[in-house]
């Protein structure tokens, strides 16, 4: 393979993702709680529980991470605006970003 391919082609990571408060046999040290949301929209999309939760991952290796613990999602309403009579509202997910202990 050609070095410029090589250089090109970027390390993909694994982000653990758990709903519960723990990692059933791993001990962790908390970075902090981060919270990513979707866009506006006047309808749900099917997608939109996917591109927040892919957004918080982005979030959480950002900071150097390597699992999100106690992940929820909860919907925001946007009072007083909204689209033909249809209120706004957005998808967020958000979750406790941790290390490994060593």
């Amino acid at each position: 393979m050609d070095e410029g391919l090589q250089g090109a082609r970027k390390k993909v990571a694994t982000m653990l993702v758990s709903f519960t408060e723990a990692l059933e046999g791993r001990k962790v040290s908390p970075l902090g709680r981060l919270r990513a949301a979707g866009s506006w929209r006047a309808a749900a999309a099917e997608g939109d529980r996917d591109a927040a939760m892919k957004a918080l991952m982005r979030e959480a290796e950002d900071c150097g991470a390597d699992a999100i613990v106690d992940v929820r999602f909860e919907t925001d309403a946007l009072a007083g605006s909204d689209i033909e009579g249809v209120p706004l509202s957005r998808l967020s997910a958000s979750g406790l970003a941790v290390r490994f202990a060593a």
